[in-house]
């Protein structure tokens, strides 16, 4: 007899990320064409190779590395990150409103954890980050889709009408995985207000922040005094200074709410990685320039994505949206995108993701779109891309 499974875990949709990876396994991609990889949002170059010498040093000399840490963190670190977003946002961080979490996705589970229990309710605007909604799906809580408009922008008055007596925490991600879209400080100031009008959370995932396009602070939040009382700030190092392996992520919220995060990871992982968390804290201390560099080459490409756009526009498809990592697009093909971007390994040498993985089942908005992260090609490489997909010989 079989042993059980979880149905909540059952129930929850396959991981993208890996499944599509699975679509090129056994698949011989031609010399002149090799294959283009725009399906995951996540570098694949080393850090530089300062950073990786300090933690070499750290795992030779520091003894403390190879141990159990404290469960949100290092001191330091947790004091080198309240410092720098109270400078970023010109508000007022402490210490003992950070915790360091194993990447950012612990720290939305965690904070979930937090907040939520079976049946309780958490909006999400679409299309929505997948794990996000895996997560909810695997903890039996119901995840509202928040529709948005047609510039991808979740709509305050829609969002108004979803709370329910089971709503617990609106969940935004800015700049936006999988849309590429900036919500503007008014709109997200808009969201608190809502939140805390319900007793709410407002739960924000900036992880692409080194990456939003323009100067200063997107928001204004954490200067509001009491902003712990609604807001939950969550953060990724992966992105910042590339140790996506080394899983370093952060949340800011109230101390009271991180004595229950603690639980969460004691039970998780006892404490983040050592090693990776003193590099995120070199990279704290030394890497403003070289992140300041990385954040321009991400607005190039956004640029030539929106500079080349008009020959795909030509053929009928659309830019939805377009910023960190991603571009949002509408194709014109007549088949559905999950069977699209299947067709496209082959037909163009091209993996992405298609919209199906960030709408709910069944909705029509997911066949017509596909998400290309392109944070990993260069401009020559979004070039051949678009050649590519002005190619493509499909029924429309």
């Amino acid at each position: 007899m079989p042993l059980p499974l979880n149905p909540a875990m059952m129930a929850t949709d396959i991981s993208p990320v890996p499944e599509a990876a699975r679509w090129v396994a056994g698949v011989t991609f031609p010399a002149d064409q090799p294959l283009i990889n725009v399906s995951q949002a996540a570098p694949v170059a080393a850090p530089p190779a300062p950073l990786r010498e300090a933690m070499a040093q750290a795992l030779l000399e520091e003894t403390a590395s190879h141990l159990y840490g404290p469960d949100l963190g290092l001191p330091a670190l947790r004091e080198a990150l309240a410092e720098q977003a109270s400078a970023q946002y010109g508000g007022q961080v402490s210490p003992a409103q950070v915790a360091i979490t194993s990447g950012c996705n612990q720290a939305f589970a965690a904070a979930i954890a937090t907040l939520a229990g079976p049946g309780d309710e958490v909006l999400l605007p679409t299309p929505w980050y997948f794990n996000h909604k895996m997560w909810l799906d695997m903890s039996s809580i119901r995840a509202v889709p928040l529709p948005t408009d047609d510039a991808l922008l979740p709509r305050l008055d829609v969002a108004g009408k979803l709370i329910t007596p089971r709503t617990r925490a609106i969940a935004l991600v800015c700049p936006n995985n999988p849309a590429g879209v900036e919500y503007s400080a008014t709109l997200i100031a808009g969201f608190r207000d809502l939140a805390r009008k319900h007793g709410l959370a407002l739960v924000i995932d900036e992880t692409y922040r080194d990456f939003h396009s323009s100067e200063g602070a997107p928001h204004d939040l954490l200067t509001d005094p009491d902003w712990e009382d609604t807001v939950i700030r969550l953060y990724s190092f992966s992105k910042a200074y590339r140790l996506t392996g080394h899983r370093v992520g952060a949340m800011m919220s109230s101390p009271a709410r991180l004595a229950e995060v603690e639980k969460f990871i004691d039970s998780v992982t006892i404490c983040p990685s050592q090693v990776g968390q003193r590099g995120a804290l070199w990279g704290i201390r030394n890497l403003g320039d070289w992140l300041a560099g990385e954040r321009q080459e991400i607005l190039v490409r956004r640029r030539a994505i929106e500079e080349g756009f008009p020959r795909l526009a030509a053929k009928g498809w659309r830019l939805k949206g377009c910023g960190a990592y991603f571009a949002y697009v509408e194709h014109p093909f007549a088949l559905p995108s999950d069977a699209l971007a299947r067709e496209m390994v082959e037909a163009a040498g091209v993996l992405c993701l298609p919209g199906t993985m960030f709408e709910p089942r069944g909705e029509p908005s997911g066949a017509r779109h596909l998400r290309i992260a392109y944070a990993n090609i260069d401009r020559a490489g979004i070039a051949t891309l678009f050649d590519r997909l002005e190619s493509l010989g499909l029924p429309r």
